[in-house]
C-alpha cells in the first residue's frame, strides 16, 4: 500500500498550489479520502474529505471556498487544489484512507512573503 504525496512547496500568500495523492495497492475507487496538515506545534486538522465516487465533499471551515478537493479514481488520485493561499495555510499536509488508516508522508506547503 502506498500514498505518494507531491505538489507541495513556497507560496507566496494569495498564491496557489496543486496537491496530488497518489494511492496504489489497494481499491481505492471504494475509499473515502481525505486530506489533513499539520502545522508546527500543533495538532494534525481534517482539512478536506471526498467519498468513493466523488460525489459528497466536506471541508473545514478555515478553507471552506478557497480549496477543493477532487479525485480520478481512473488514475487513482486524489487532489488538493489550494488557492488564494494564507500563511496560516503552512503545514504539512497529508492524505489519507480514513477507514483504512493508510496515511501518506506528507508534503510541505509554505506561504510566505
Amino acid at each position: 500500500v502506498q500514498l505518494v504525496e507531491s505538489g507541495g512547496g513556497l507560496v507566496q500568500p494569495g498564491g496557489s498550489l496543486r496537491l496530488s495523492c497518489a494511492a496504489s495497492g489497494f481499491t481505492f475507487s471504494s475509499s473515502i479520502m481525505r486530506w489533513y496538515r499539520q502545522a508546527p506545534g500543533k495538532e494534525r486538522e481534517l482539512v478536506a474529505g471526498i467519498s468513493s465516487g466523488g460525489s459528497n465533499t466536506n471541508y473545514a471551515d478555515s478553507v471552506k471556498g478557497r480549496f477543493t478537493i477532487s479525485r480520478d479514481n481512473v488514475k487513482n488520485t486524489v487532489y488538493l487544489q489550494m488557492d488564494n493561499l494564507k500563511p496560516e495555510d503552512t503545514a504539512v499536509y497529508y492524505c489519507c484512507a480514513p477507514l483504512r488508516n493508510y496515511w501518506g508522508q506528507g508534503t510541505q506547503v509554505t506561504v510566505s512573503s
